[in-house]
């Protein structure tokens, strides 16, 4: 039996519970992991509140939050290729068995062995917002000297996103709250602060000619404000808002596979890909963990210790 934090029905924090459960036996393609360390994103609480067609695995109540974690492989299920008993391995669990747990069962074709030198604090932070860095700036495809707006760049994708552009050689402008500016500026981003400055005037002054590249990540009203400021409206990817194309941009496109994590990993390595870690919570705290990215306060990346 292990511990796991979950939800009995769909519905806010109140429905969030800590239970026993037995290890859950890997299925055709999946692996068992003992879990060292999860991590914590806004899909997690959009998930309990609701059902998201084709993220639950069809699994019964109550489910475990989470979707991405780092571990060790316990078991192998069925049809399962270059993982192995005892790997150390960081993934997605997109099969609906959630890690915000002692183990868990991760999707053996989103997993990959972390790489000697890289953390399992690090490596658990890479599935979601490393991979989704990667995703967005390769689909801008921006040469070095170009410029890119990071709307909401104080989160764990905001944070990878800037501080991956910086590496490529773009010139980066980021929007935020006031406390997200230490560590916008620290990963090389010129910060605008929307609680104390018009951001649309702040950037069209800083960027007279519109920007080759706006990655959003707030989405509403300030996805609208900022999309004008683009100077080809295609060269708008929005991570969270699908009414992206009414204003001519598009939508992520995500790459969740093998080759994709390792990718994220080797960039971790080389320091192009540092995720900001702004917390990390015992297993038994994990409400807080999650608490704090669903009530948008959290900067950086929160992960949680399951270990």
């Amino acid at each position: 039996m292990g511990k796991a934090w979950g939800f009995g029905r769909h519905g806010g924090p109140e429905v969030q519970e800590y239970f026993d459960r037995p290890d859950p036996v890997p299925g055709r393609g999946e692996v068992l992991i003992r879990v060292d360390v999860a991590g914590v994103n806004p899909l997690d609480h959009l998930l309990r509140s609701g059902p998201l067609d084709g993220l639950d695995g069809g699994r019964p109540f109550p489910r475990v939050l989470g979707m991405e974690a780092a571990g060790t492989v316990l078991a192998l299920g069925e049809d399962v290729d270059g993982l192995e008993v005892g790997d150390a391995v960081f993934g997605f669990a997109l099969t609906g068995g959630g890690t915000y747990a002692e183990t868990t069962v991760l999707s053996a074709p989103h997993t990959a062995r972390i790489p000697e030198g890289l953390s399992a604090t690090v490596a658990a932070t890479l599935p979601v917002a490393g991979t989704t860095a990667v995703d967005v700036l390769d689909q801008l495809g921006l040469p070095a000297g170009a410029t890119v707006l990071v709307n909401g760049v104080g989160g764990g994708v905001g944070l990878a996103v800037a501080r991956l552009a910086v590496g490529r050689g773009l010139r980066v402008i980021g929007t935020g709250s006031t406390a997200k500016r230490e560590h916008a500026e620290a990963v090389g981003a010129r910060f605008v602060d929307y609680t104390a400055e018009d951001v649309a005037a702040v950037a069209r002054a800083l960027v007279p000619d519109g920007f080759d590249g706006i990655v959003d990540l707030a989405g509403g009203s300030s996805l609208r404000t900022v999309a004008p400021l683009a100077r080809d409206p295609r060269n708008v990817i929005a991570v969270g808002d699908m009414s992206v194309p009414d204003l001519g941009g598009r939508f992520v496109e995500r790459r969740v596979d093998r080759e994709n994590l390792e990718r994220s990993a080797r960039l971790a390595l080389d320091g192009l890909l540092a995720p900001v870690i702004t917390a990390v919570h015992p297993l038994s705290d994990a409400p807080a963990a999650l608490a704090a990215v669903e009530n948008g306060h959290a900067s950086g990346k929160i992960v949680i210790s399951a270990a």
